[in-house]
């Protein structure tokens, strides 16, 4: 088997950030749970403002959010009304003194994580799915993208659903790739995010 190594992973240190920068000894294990807690609620919440990434830093009993979205006017609202909503709904997850910072993603068809969440909702909507792909990886590289790889995979399709299930296991894997996507090199920028889409 061929021995695979996560593309974010891989760069740390060289040209990528970790999402979390905080140290601990004793409470690592609570503030790493609670971390994963805050990212999923956010998400969740502000699935329709297209969050790419949301990056938590600690220090003492005080935590600093950056959320980085598509729609920053939907996150903040009129007068800032949704945001103190949110400040509110945090303060009870975390019982620390929180602040939020909201930074727009300029180009969010360039966005990796954005791209992946759009294929994945307009599979929702039943658009086909090649379709859905090809779309989403055109617009990307016309907004100037160097490289795109979509892997679209399991019951996309009923023809090759059927297809599949008579040869054996139950998986489909259709792929894009259009340009260039250097994995193996340290100092080119690659994104590998996930959209999932609930299938009905």
């Amino acid at each position: 088997m061929g021995q695979k190594v996560h593309p974010k992973g891989f760069r740390l240190g060289v040209i990528e950030q970790w999402d979390s920068k905080w140290f601990a000894r004793r409470e690592y294990a609570e503030l790493l749970h609670e971390d994963l807690r805050l990212r999923k609620f956010l998400k969740q919440r502000l699935y329709h403002a297209g969050i790419s990434k949301i990056e938590i830093e600690r220090a003492a009993n005080k935590a600093k959010i950056n959320i980085y979205t598509a729609r920053p006017g939907i996150v903040i609202g009129k007068k800032g009304a949704e945001i103190d909503k949110l400040k509110a709904e945090i303060a009870k997850l975390t019982k620390k003194e929180s602040f939020i910072n909201i930074h727009e993603v300029r180009r969010p068809d360039v966005d990796a994580q954005l791209v992946g969440e759009n294929i994945a909702l307009q599979l929702e909507r039943r658009v086909a799915f090649r379709r859905a792909m090809k779309e989403a990886v055109g617009r990307a590289m016309r907004m100037g993208a160097q490289g795109v790889r979509v892997c679209g995979t399991a019951g996309l399709d009923a023809a090759l659903d059927q297809a599949m299930q008579a040869k054996g296991p139950f998986v489909v894997d259709a792929w894009i790739r259009p340009g260039e996507a250097p994995l193996r090199q340290r100092f080119a920028q690659f994104y590998a995010p996930t959209g999932e889409q609930e299938k009905a």
